[in-house]
């Protein structure tokens, strides 16, 4: 009794490794270099001068509010609140470009029949890498 129950479970699983591979095989999968499009993006200086002048404004704007509390504990959430905001204001001047990014991504895959798309960096081995293709959508919408 007890071997017709390992020889029924290990069936189920061998029936579902096989299946899974076969799920597998059917993906085609792609890879790219986020920083890499990133950096490449044709309005990421532009932003880049944003961020740094929005940046450059919160710590003018930090420095006086810290001027103008008193106690060590004040200063300190001002600084918080100040850095805060600043974090808020920089992921809304990088958010057109991300939103870009995906669908730049989304376009090439799917020209290209990949099911998914990994991060360079997180693949060991395999993948085909569209980087490229990916930077090239991004400057046809220039």
């Amino acid at each position: 009794m007890v071997r017709k129950m390992v020889f029924v479970c290990l069936v189920a699983v061998l029936c579902s490794v096989v299946a899974s591979g076969v799920a597998l095989a059917d993906e085609k999968i792609a890879i790219i270099d986020p920083q890499k499009v990133l950096f490449n993006h044709p309005k990421f200086q532009e932003t880049q001068k944003q961020i740094q002048t929005m940046m450059d404004k919160k710590q003018q704007e930090t420095k006086m509010a810290m001027e103008a509390v008193k106690g060590e504990d004040e200063q300190r959430r001002v600084f918080l609140q100040k850095r805060q905001e600043a974090a808020i204001e920089e992921q809304k001047l990088m958010e057109n470009l991300f939103k870009d990014i995906d669908m730049a991504i989304r376009v090439v895959a799917q020209a290209k029949g990949f099911t998914l798309v990994l991060d360079k960096n997180q693949v060991f081995f395999g993948g085909t890498d569209i980087t490229n293709d990916v930077v090239l959508e991004l400057n046809k919408k220039k």
